[in-house]
């Protein structure tokens, strides 16, 4: 079914769009692709804040040019689906990489990470990273541990001393008792 220049114009505005919004974009190449892989997909990338989208090449690149972002021509041939990060890149790479692995229905090309290229070889290095929340908490643990033990240094004296005046008082009242 033929479109027209019109929806195809809307297609690369959307494109755009999407690439602007996002904070990574990720290329997968499909065969085979049966509904059942593509509802799934799809719902593991929801519950990323992610989404998985087919795309025309020829107009995706033409969004890609329009960003100014590279792309190896080869690449570009047959089947491609787009996996776009809105929050949290580590974690729709992790999802595409699960979603890659052990089938021969998608297989991870290529992405880009803050308007940067990168190979799939970096895609899956991407997706070994932790996620968000966890990389949050890693910091935080690692800011507060030098603060934890200043606060617990400055209170052993005061604990020390409370416990030899316990113990002192325990003794005179056992005596005078």
């Amino acid at each position: 079914m033929a479109i027209s220049r019109k929806q195809k114009e809307d297609l690369v505005k959307k494109y755009v769009e999407w690439i602007d919004k996002s904070k990574a974009v990720f290329v997968l190449s499909y065969s085979n692709m049966g509904m059942s892989f593509v509802d799934d997909a799809r719902a593991r990338m929801r519950e990323t804040d992610g989404e998985l989208r087919v795309v025309k090449n020829r107009l995706f690149k033409l969004a890609l040019d329009e960003k100014g972002l590279p792309y190896d021509e080869k690449f570009w041939e047959g089947n491609n689906i787009v996996g776009i990060a809105f929050e949290d890149p580590p974690l729709v790479a992790k999802v595409l990489a699960e979603i890659s692995k052990g089938n021969d229905v998608f297989e991870l090309r290529a992405g880009y990470l803050d308007m940067k290229p990168l190979e799939a070889h970096q895609v899956r290095y991407l997706a070994e990273l932790p996620t968000l929340p966890v990389m949050r908490a890693m910091l935080l643990s690692t800011i507060l541990a030098p603060a934890s033990k200043l606060v617990r240094t400055l209170v052993e004296p005061g604990r020390g001393l409370a416990a030899v005046v316990k113990a002192n008082a325990e003794k005179q009242a056992q005596a005078a008792a």
